[in-house]
């Protein structure tokens, strides 16, 4: 059964005139009735009754018809999917983000984007930056927005914002009614810490503003998770790390222990957050990397 014989049949069945549905599709009445008679063989019965007076269909091309009608409309929009796919206009992409990303990036480019691609679907997960980065060239994402310029084999990318990074300490920590400190101060506290793999260019600007410093971190514990670093900060005399918009966020949580935030100066620790992508992107990853801001956008401490 060819397509072309279905659309042929379902001219007939609207015009119930060969000759109009022939002009309609532009054939020869002939070749029209060969589609007929070949779309009739391969179904086993008889679609359409023409007489010299009239053309109707048979019972079973009225059920053929409410059918067929239906195949043509999934074969259009198959079609218009395709088409729509091909030209980055559908489709679903997958978006690795960190906290300072999903605060100032996301909210804007996602309303872009979807303003624009309404077909397609976005999916987002957040991640620090390690894991973005091997899910990126693993292939489980498709744009990655991470600290600090991408260097991986194969990945392109551009710098969004900067960040500072600030002290998290508990409401009972001695430096809680303080509004900023001098990195030096940090030699004569116990920190929390991150595996490096977790975010290497944010355990870099730590341990470079450190060094800046002419100090030695104690690391009292390594945590992974940002939201637990808050959790044991409020309440354990540690000083945690984080950028600015993550711990401002945790010190306006309700209910529990809470957390502040403590400026860090001489010298402020800086990162920056780059999206990232493959370098040879598909069509609606280029879509959406052309909804993303201009960068370089500065967030105060």
């Amino acid at each position: 059964m060819e397509l072309r014989h279905v659309r042929s049949f379902l001219a007939i069945a609207e015009e119930l005139h060969f000759g109009r549905a022939a002009a309609r599709l532009h054939l020869a009445q002939p070749s029209l009735s060969q589609h007929l008679r070949q779309l009739e063989r391969a179904v086993g019965a008889e679609l359409v009754s023409r007489t010299s007076r009239d053309v109707r269909l048979t019972p079973a091309g009225e059920v053929f018809r409410e059918l067929a009608d239906d195949i043509m409309e999934r074969v259009q929009r198959a079609g218009e999917a395709a088409r729509a796919a091909a030209a980055g206009r559908s489709g679903t992409i997958r978006v690795g983000y960190n906290f300072p990303a999903g605060q100032r990036v996301l909210p804007g480019t996602l309303a872009r984007f979807n303003a624009r691609h309404r077909q397609a679907e976005v999916v987002m997960i957040e991640m620090r930056t390690g894991p973005q980065l091997a899910a990126l060239q693993e292939g489980r994402l498709d744009v990655a927005m991470v600290y600090g310029e991408p260097a991986g084999r194969g990945l392109a990318g551009r710098r969004l914002l900067r960040v500072p990074l600030v002290a998290v300490v508990g409401l009972e920590h001695r430096w809680a009614d303080r509004g900023e400190v001098p990195f030096q101060e940090l030699a004569g506290e116990n920190c929390i810490l991150f595996h490096r793999a977790q975010s290497s260019a944010m355990y870099d600007a730590i341990l470079s503003a450190a060094r800046t410093s002419g100090i030695r971190l104690n690391v009292a514990e390594e945590v992974d998770d940002p939201g637990a670093t808050a959790i044991i900060a409020a309440v354990k005399p540690l000083v945690g790390f984080a950028s600015a918009l993550r711990g401002r966020h945790a010190q306006a949580a309700t209910g529990g222990p809470g957390t502040t935030t403590v400026r860090l100066y001489d010298p402020v620790p800086v990162l920056d957050v780059y999206a990232a992508w493959n370098a040879d992107p598909g069509p609606l990853v280029e879509s959406f990397l052309g909804c993303l801001p201009a960068g370089k956008e500065p967030v105060p401490a």
